[in-house]
């Protein structure tokens, strides 16, 4: 059974990571903070706006009433109850799963997993393309994957499922998120370009896909070269693409000793200035430290990696 490599959700998103989700751009965005007071974005360390979850859930319903000709001026200011009955009122309604990501109920799960049993690949990635159209592609790796991913896990090591379902399963969402990756704007020259792969031996890709997934709705230009790459190919690829970060995920079924060495022979083919980072759920990465790779055991570590590498770049450039 393939483990989440990455299961913690963020606190929060960047500004470009919501204008991605929710298709509302970034001046817009700026523009109601003054002007309504909604949103109320934090600051991270660099200064820069981070969104809390529940106020991107919130502008995705803003954003499905705009589409239905209502005004901003009379909706970006309601609060989360008010907007929820007039997008009710006006036939756009989100499932129970918007709900959920306001924290009003449980994300119902158990719907997945039905679909697995049933043995309805068709059913399952259909369910899980209305889910992420409705909490946008963010809300969907870290609410719905991420959970999802343990639940499964957990029934397959408890023979509640076969080998063949978990497969189905994993199948399944590998097409989903990759097509939601594919329907995403293209970040042109969005740094850093990260490569993302794993080595030989480590056969499961659907942590890479959701980092995937975080990068480039932050703004990543992102390559993949799939599973089970060869540690020199790799390091020629960074070379080729002039990648900025080469990003490689591991799950528990990797040897740890194997883990070490290749990371440690991949740092010593990379240039000094190339990040490496390794992300996942095996234990022998947060155990034995190899000098120039920064480990990322969970998902929202992409987040202040990326503004320490941005932070980073500026002051080089200045």
């Amino acid at each position: 059974m393939e483990e989440a490599s990455f299961t913690a959700r963020p606190i929060s998103m960047s500004i470009a990571a919501v204008e991605r989700d929710t298709g509302l751009s970034k001046d817009t965005l700026r523009v109601w903070e003054r002007r309504y007071g909604f949103p109320t974005p934090r600051r991270d360390a660099t200064g820069e706006r981070s969104y809390p979850f529940e106020q991107v859930s919130r502008l995705r319903t803003i954003k499905r009433l705009l589409d239905v000709g209502h005004r901003p001026g009379r909706i970006v200011s309601l609060a989360a109850e008010d907007l929820e009955r007039l997008s009710s009122a006006s036939g756009v309604s989100p499932s129970a799963l918007t709900a959920a990501a306001a924290g009003k109920a449980t994300l119902p799960l158990t719907a997945f997993v039905d679909a697995i049993r049933a043995h309805d690949a068709d059913a399952l990635r259909q369910l899980m393309a209305r889910t992420l159209a409705r909490t946008g592609l963010g809300r969907f790796v870290f609410d719905v994957v991420a959970p999802l991913n343990v639940q499964v896990g957990e029934a397959w090591m408890q023979g509640r499922l076969e080998v063949f379902e978990e497969h189905l399963y994993t199948e399944a969402l590998q097409v989903v998120l990759r097509n939601a990756l594919h329907a995403l704007p293209v970040s042109g020259m969005g740094r850093p370009r990260v490569l993302l792969a794993t080595v030989p031996g480590e056969p499961h890709g659907l942590g890479l896909l959701m980092a995937e997934s975080v990068l480039a709705l932050e703004g990543c230009r992102c390559t993949s070269l799939g599973v089970q790459t060869p540690v020199w190919d790799i390091a020629r690829a960074a070379s080729a693409l002039r990648s900025e970060v080469v990003a490689l995920s591991y799950t528990g079924c990797t040897n740890p000793q194997q883990i070490t060495e290749g990371l440690t022979e991949l740092r010593s083919k990379l240039p000094r200035d190339v990040g490496l980072w390794a992300g996942g759920s095996a234990p022998v990465l947060q155990r034995r430290a190899v000098p120039g790779v920064r480990v990322l055991p969970r998902l929202e570590g992409i987040l202040p990696a990326l503004t320490e590498w941005r932070a980073a770049q500026e002051v080089i450039a200045d």
